[in-house]
């Protein structure tokens, strides 16, 4: 167990020195360390009561023994994660500093323990500090966990979250290595294999690769084991680093698709370093055969073309660490069983159980980097070395269609969703276009850098320099949308309009949605509506600006009844823009990723389930909009009045890869207050292709007296046939005489 201490603890009297003095101080072996508290690793501070509002930094010691080194054998402190940044010490020496939660850091301690018997202490000490979630500029690369629109502030997830072990390697590490699947076809399949390896003396080595089809998809090959593919190499190593690139031919391949597509066979795939006939160092992946290509954002997986119908993903949880596997792969169960494609790794690089599920269950992920908002210059060099990073440790998951550099690269500024006034939101809306507009640091400089490492890193796959920015300029015609159309700005049914206007907004649109409670529990104060709004917006990521004017709290009598509003303007929201956005598929839409599945935290967000997984009702909304076949009603007017004519557009839009017949749309007028009376009724019956999307008619309807000053008419779109079921959306409309 490890032990910790607060270094934001007031200093005893007469001590003069600064956090850092206080670090190496207490990292010094002969500290007695017993009277501290214990706490886990992997874990996070505030998980431990006599942490629980603490924003360190946290010293965390462990004592420990080992065995004397053998012959030949080097050892190695390794480190899978700090979050967000560190310092470590062992025995006292300080071995340097860890930049990035998502990097791993490797510090060799073979000197530091040569000569040393089984009965000597060792000790590893190791200060994790992490900037509780703020605003404006930042240096370290935290990324949805530091700042972000499913978070409100006062959080602070520091602390050790991944394993620190002692690890043990011959002569020759392997000190990066990196498995990409670089082509895949029915005849054969070629993975690639880059390499880094550290060598204590200069000679000669064998370098061993194995790969063997997973069967029962559970044991992993260990070195040794028989495999179906078995490759030998010799190199000549230096001293130091040495690199080496080479290709692994796979005949016959089973090929691993998208679950729409097909079936996921995956590999397992091992290295070997011999010297002398014995293993020196080794790695091992599991991984799957596939090429993907993003063509104006329209995938193609092993050629076959995909609409990508997905949801963001935030942090299982702030405190990722003490999550359990069952807990991270839940999600991506859940997006499998809704029927989605993609997965969007929303700001952050995740547990990997994660990306095992998504490639066991064959779902794929868009990748973010966690690099959000703006950064300040100093941070280019860790940014780049994080993509390095992630690109090793992720690229050889089957699943991950596409790297995105950095999420929304203006200066996110959450304070500016808290203002509540006309002035402030006009304020905020023209720095936003302002941010669009003119070139920036982050945008120009740092995006463009940041892509360019992660294309050399992973040329197998494509990149986006950025998210969120407008495609206006040939230099950023390559970038997803983020509309928030019906939110932070306009009305629900705009998207439409807007699409219509300017079509290269929706190639792909990878943000939209709308903020929506839980429930009552966050809205706490004074009698309703005169709460204490600012406060609530502060902790719980709530948009006033957007709120005031969507749906604004001194329209309801109570809490639950506002509550009640706030989920119906978001599910109305998300099916509307679901719909959209598939009618206009692959013209231009290549696909969308809503945001977003499930809150981080307790939060008013736009996710769709909140931090214990329960639905709101969008969500239901969301997985029947997003079913393989649907029929589509062009949204009629918000509001109708007496002899209106209406004129809406039917269309058919299938995902499935094959031909559907016998398909019926029934589409019938009513009151909703007198559902039994039918006013007008049409229905077309027909078939659709494989991935297409076809105009079935038009409905033609003249809109009826009500029978009082103000009516609601209930619109309802029914399709049945061709094994679907039956899938019912309903537009209501408010109908005045």
């Amino acid at each position: 167990m490890w032990r910790a201490f607060d270094l934001a603890t007031p200093p005893e009297p007469g001590d003069t020195g600064s956090e850092a003095d206080a670090a190496h101080r207490l990292a010094a072996p002969t500290v007695d360390d017993s009277t501290w508290p214990e706490l886990p690793v992997p874990g996070h501070w505030r998980s431990h009561p006599e942490f629980a509002t603490s924003d360190g930094p946290v010293l965390h010691r462990r004592r420990f023994r080992t065995e004397p080194l053998g012959a030949d054998e080097r050892r190695f402190l390794v480190i899978g994660g700090v979050m967000a940044a560190g310092d470590v010490w062992f025995d006292g020496t300080y071995l340097g500093d860890t930049r990035g939660y998502a990097v791993p850091h490797t510090f060799e301690v073979t000197g530091l323990l040569g000569g040393t018997t089984a009965d000597d202490d060792h000790v590893v000490a190791i200060e994790a500090g992490f900037e509780p979630v703020g605003t404006g500029r930042v240096r370290d690369l935290s990324g949805a966990f530091g700042r972000s629109a499913l978070l409100g502030s006062g959080h602070n997830p520091g602390g050790i979250w991944r394993d620190v072990e002692l690890r043990s390697t011959g002569p020759v590490r392997i000190e990066h290595c990196r498995l990409r699947c670089s082509e895949a076809t029915e005849q054969q399949a070629t993975l690639s294999l880059r390499v880094v390896l550290d060598a204590e003396r200069a000679g000669v080595v064998t370098i061993r690769t194995w790969v063997r089809r997973v069967e029962d998809q559970l044991s992993l090959l260990e070195p040794g084991e028989s495999a179906s593919i078995v490759v030998e190499r010799e190199h000549t190593l230096a001293v130091g680093e040495n690199r080496t690139e080479f290709d692994i031919t796979i005949p016959d391949p089973a090929l691993w698709w998208p679950r729409a597509l097909g079936d996921q066979p995956l590999h397992d795939v091992g290295i070997e370093v011999l010297i002398d006939g014995r293993v020196s160092d080794f790695d091992t992946w599991r991984t799957g055969l596939r090429t993907v290509r993003l063509d104006d954002f329209i995938a193609t997986v092993n050629g076959r073309r995909l609409f990508l119908k997905g949801v963001s993903l935030g942090p299982t949880r702030l405190a990722i660490a003490d999550c359990t596997p069952e807990e991270v792969a839940a999600d991506i169960a859940l997006v499998a069983d809704a029927g989605l494609d993609l997965v969007r790794v929303h700001g952050h690089m995740a547990r990997p159980e994660l990306y095992a599920e998504a490639d066991r269950l064959g779902i794929l992920i868009w990748q973010d980097l966690p690099i959000q908002w703006a950064l300040q210059r100093q941070a280019k060099p860790a940014a780049r070395r994080v993509a390095r990073w992630i690109v090793d440790q992720l690229a050889h998951h089957p699943s991950i269609l596409v790297w995105n550099a950095h999420h929304e690269p203006w200066a996110g500024e959450p304070a500016s969703w808290r203002s509540a006034g006309p002035a402030d939101r006009r304020a905020m809306r023209l720095r936003m276009i302002t941010a669009q507009l003119l070139p920036s640091w982050n945008r120009s400089l740092l995006d463009r850098s940041v892509a360019d490492t992660l294309a050399a890193s992973d040329p197998t796959r494509p990149v986006l320099a950025q998210s969120g920015s407008w495609p206006a300029l040939p230099r950023l015609s390559g970038e997803a949308s983020h509309l928030w159309i019906g939110w932070r700005w306009g009305r629900i049914h705009g998207l439409a309009r807007l699409l219509r206007w300017w079509p290269r907004l929706g190639r792909f649109v990878s943000e939209f949605g709308a903020q929506a409670p839980a429930d009552t529990e966050l809205l706490t104060g004074q009698d309703w509506p005169e709460l204490d709004w600012p406060a609530i917006a502060d902790r719980s990521a709530l948009e006033l600006p957007a709120l005031i004017e969507q749906v604004p709290p001194g329209g309801f009598a109570t809490a639950a009844g506002w509550t009640t509003a706030m989920q119906g303007h978001q599910r109305e929201l998300v099916v509307s823009h679901v719909e959209t956005l598939r009618r206009l598929k692959y013209r231009p839409t290549g696909g969308f990723s809503a945001f977003a599945l499930a809150d981080t935290v307790p939060a008013i967000s736009a996710a769709m389930l909140d931090h214990h997984r329960r639905p709101k009702p969008a969500w239901a909304g969301f997985v029947g909009a997003c079913a393989p076949i649907i029929a589509l009603l062009e949204a009629p007017p918000l509001e109708l009045r007496t002899d209106d004519r209406l004129a809406l557009p039917v269309h058919l839009v299938s995902d499935r890869h094959e031909p559907v017949d016998d398909l019926r749309v029934i589409i019938t007028l009513t009151w909703l207050s007198d559902p039994g009376r039918v006013l007008h009724r049409a229905g077309w019956t027909g078939a659709v292709g494989p991935d297409e999307v076809i105009r079935v008619g038009v409905l033609r309807a003249r809109v009826p007296e009500p029978r009082s000053a103000v009516d609601t008419l209930a619109i309802s779109v029914v399709l049945t046939g061709g094994s679907v079921g039956r899938l019912e959306r309903t537009h209501h409309r408010l109908v005045r005489r």
